[in-house]
């Protein structure tokens, strides 16, 4: 019996900007608590990627691919250019706490691609 492959999980630039703006409003919202908010955050994720390097479908589909109105397509099409640079075929959502992380996954790669709170209508994307 052998074990699966574990998957390679990496975070695309736009995650990472996305996580220093969290970061940032946690200061401007509360600069005493930031830092463990943050640290909080932060292990969160650890956690997150070590349960998608073992099975990269963890997450729920991203049901917001699914939207009918002109503004629900216009959100999609900005995330999917964000999935199409990564290449990956399957956009999955993850949820932590008060934060939903969007990536795009194959069987042995997983590419955070944005985070969010759940209170934010749509994923920021750079460019």
């Amino acid at each position: 019996m052998t074990l699966p492959t574990k998957a390679r999980v990496e975070a695309a630039p736009n995650f990472l900007s996305n996580l220093e703006a969290a970061r940032q409003f946690f200061v401007e919202q509360d600069a005493d608590s930031a830092s463990e908010r943050f640290r909080k955050l932060k292990a969160d994720l650890r956690e997150m990627i070590t349960v998608l390097g073992w099975s990269p479908a963890s997450g729920h589909p991203a049901r917001f691919l699914t939207g009918r109105s002109a503004q629900a397509r216009l959100r999609v099409e900005a995330v999917q250019q964000l999935a199409a640079q990564v290449g990956l075929p399957y956009l999955r959502e993850f949820l932590l706490n008060r934060h939903i992380v969007l990536y795009a996954h194959s069987e042995v790669e997983v590419v955070l691609l944005a985070l969010k709170h759940q209170r934010q209508l749509t994923y920021f994307a750079e460019g």
